[in-house]
């Protein structure tokens, strides 16, 4: 693969530490707070609301030790889009890495500035006129952030993160110990009604796990990244499962589940003011405030990865602006403001969160065929030794199949629309394929 530069490469210096934050930190941001009572609604019990989130958090960790074993034998900067391209040839990694950076990274970074603008309103007590320009403010401050030399953002993520770890803990803390209900057991009746099913109940648990791949972005700045970048995959999604598990336990423990359904998104925040008072309250809105910002950190330090690893192969217009490396930070700071740009222009003129959910549909299409890929590497590299093989093997990707199947699936049957637009995306991205392969060969 051609450098950008012959004199400036990416910096090859992040430690396990910093991957193992990143994995984390983008995985935690706002659903873990949030989604409590839509997932007991859905589930219709407390047993099958916790059974909803160990499950999710299982099937999760399937895909990770799945993606593990194919990233560790591809330790280079783009993630998903250099598995594509290895496993199935040029064309489907770039159909996967167009989706990401055309509008799945910046619809993502936009939607979480968009919930964050809104906490910060609320939390000053500003005119709702704010929302938008706090929203960009943030985002544009953590993208200049991340233009400096790449150990600066990481240093930012294991900060957040270690923030974000405080409200989860002291509710975790709280609800096991100070709470008198029962955390199992409580039915349907308790909840009033239910709006769903066990299987959407697992839906909303798995897109609340979802964002740990993104650490493969920075496969080629990942020291020892046959090493690394599993064991961070492993651990950190591990980290998450105990600890969202722990949480619903910690609240359900703590909070009727009766109470719970008529709560809503408002269920944590009451657990907060419940056992530390309105102090508490205003801690815990900090504590998501941390938490959401050090997840747009995450978003933020490796989705501009593909487009750089994309300008890098010479895939997409103005490739030779997009692939510029500062000479001192070494970072990709084109691809970085134009991600940044994009994702400020969705949060003035588009909903973000429906632009991203647009996507999902196609992000686990491209997860189900790099879970395949793990069979099709092993037939291809028969008898070669690998850095790091998936255990339980054909288990644990079968299971990681069916899970993204899932999610396909339940996606197809709740949003037909907008999977054909998804897909109509992704389709638009080859006539920008052949045209840049065109000018290339000439």
């Amino acid at each position: 693969m051609q450098a950008a530069n012959p004199k400036t490469k990416l910096n090859r210096s992040l430690g396990f530490w910093s991957a193992l934050s990143l994995v984390v930190g983008t995985v935690i941001g706002s659903g873990i707070f949030f989604k409590q009572s839509s997932v007991l609604d859905s589930a219709g019990s407390t047993t099958n609301a916790l059974l909803a989130w160990l499950l999710g958090g299982l099937i999760t960790l399937t895909a990770g030790l799945t993606i593990a074993e194919v990233g560790a034998q591809m330790p280079h900067t783009g993630g998903l889009y250099v598995y594509m391209e290895a496993i199935y040839g040029k064309l489907w990694g770039f159909l996967s890495g167009w989706m990401q950076v055309v509008i799945y990274g910046p619809a993502i970074i936009a939607s979480i500035g968009a919930y964050l603008g809104i906490l910060l309103v609320g939390f000053f007590n500003l005119s709702s006129q704010w929302q938008a320009p706090l929203s960009i403010g943030v985002i544009i401050l953590i993208g200049i952030l991340n233009m400096f030399e790449n150990r600066w953002g990481a240093a930012f993520q294991m900060v957040t993160t270690l923030g974000k770890l405080l409200p989860i803990i002291a509710i975790i803390i709280f609800g096991l110990f100070f709470g008198n209900q029962a955390a199992f057991g409580q039915t349907l009746q308790s909840v009033s009604q239910s709006n769903g099913t066990f299987g959407v109940a697992v839906l909303a648990t798995l897109f609340a796990y979802d964002g740990w791949i993104l650490v493969a972005n920075l496969g080629g700045e990942i020291k020892e990244p046959q090493k690394m970048l599993p064991r961070a995959i492993i651990l950190g999604i591990s980290l998450v499962l105990v600890a969202y598990t722990l949480v619903t336990y910690g609240i359900l423990h703590f909070v009727p589940a009766e109470t719970i359904h008529k709560l809503g998104q408002q269920t944590t925040l009451y657990f907060a003011q419940a056992a530390f008072g309105t102090i508490g309250g205003r801690l815990l809105n900090i504590g998501i405030i941390v938490s959401m910002v050090g997840c747009l950190n995450g978003k933020i330090m490796t989705f501009p990865r593909i487009v750089y690893a994309m300008a890098d192969r010479h895939q997409l217009p103005f490739s030779k602006q997009l692939r510029y490396l500062n000479p001192k930070s070494h970072e990709p700071i084109i691809a970085t403001a134009v991600i940044l740009a994009y994702a400020s222009i969705l949060i003035l003129f588009f909903n973000p969160d429906r632009l991203s959910d647009l996507c999902i549909f196609t992000v686990y299409c491209f997860y189900v065929a790099t879970f395949i890929g793990v069979f099709l590497l092993r037939h291809r590299q028969a008898g070669q030794p690998r850095p790091f093989s998936t255990p339980w093997f054909p288990l644990t990707p079968l299971i990681a199949i069916l899970g993204a199947l899932f999610v396909i699936v339940s996606e197809i049957g709740s949003d037909l629309p907008g999977v054909l637009l998804s897909l109509l995306i992704v389709a638009l991205g080859l006539p920008v394929y052949y045209y840049q392969r065109r000018q290339t060969t000439l």
